[in-house]
C-alpha cells in the first residue's frame, strides 16, 4: 500500500468516526459501544442503499424481496404461518404482501393437503424468474458495497459475528445473565 493510499484510508476512517449513530460516541466510551454504533451505522447505510436500488431498478421494496427470497428457498412453498415466522412479521403483514404479490402474478396460494383451513404460498414461474433477476443484482450490490474489505477480513468478521450471535442467543435464553462470562 502506498503512503497516499494509507493516508486516504486513515482520512476515510477518521471521517467515519463522525457519521450517523457513531456521532453519539465520544473518546471516553468503551470500544464495545463504539463497535456496536459502527455496526448499526453500517447496517443502516447498507440497508438504505439496498432499499433505494431495489426501488429504482425493480420498483419493489425490501420486504417484498425478503418475502420472495424465503419462498425461493422453499420451492414446495410455505404455510403463511411459517412465512410469517421466517420473516419475523405479523400474519397481517404476510397476508397483505401475499395479496399484492398474488395480484402481480408472482405467488400463488395452494390449498394445504393436510389442513383444509390453511394455504401454502409458492412462487409462480414468473415470480421465480423475477426473483432470480433481483437476487443476481442484489448479490452484485452486496459485493460492491462490501468490496472495500479484504476477503480475509470479511471471513474473520463473519466468524466473529457468528460467535457473537451464539453468545447473544444464549444470553437471550438466560435473562438473568447480564455480564460477559469470559
Amino acid at each position: 500500500m502506498s503512503e497516499n493510499t494509507g493516508d486516504h484510508s486513515r482520512a476515510l476512517l477518521d471521517a467515519a468516526d463522525g457519521l450517523g449513530h457513531e456521532a453519539r460516541a465520544d473518546q471516553t466510551d468503551h470500544a464495545a459501544l463504539k463497535l456496536w454504533l459502527r455496526m448499526l451505522a453500517c447496517t443502516t447505510q447498507i440497508e438504505d442503499e439496498i432499499r433505494r436500488r431495489l426501488r429504482a431498478r425493480f420498483d419493489t421494496t425490501l420486504p417484498r424481496f425478503d418475502y420472495l427470497a424465503q419462498l425461493y428457498r422453499q420451492p414446495e412453498g410455505l404455510r403463511m404461518k411459517d412465512l410469517s415466522s421466517y420473516l419475523m412479521v405479523t400474519g397481517a403483514n404476510v397476508t397483505g404482501l401475499t395479496d399484492e404479490l398474488a395480484r402481480d402474478g408472482l405467488v400463488e396460494r395452494i390449498a394445504s393437503a393436510t389442513d383444509r383451513r390453511s394455504f401454502i404460498v409458492a412462487l409462480t414461474p414468473k415470480g421465480r424468474q423475477q426473483f432470480e433477476a433481483m437476487a443476481q443484482e442484489h448479490e452484485a450490490w452486496i459485493l460492491e458495497l462490501l468490496g472495500v474489505l479484504p476477503a480475509k477480513t470479511i471471513q474473520a468478521l463473519h466468524t466473529e459475528l457468528g460467535r457473537l450471535r451464539v453468545h447473544l442467543l444464549s444470553t437471550s435464553q438466560n435473562p438473568l445473565q447480564t455480564s460477559n462470562p469470559e
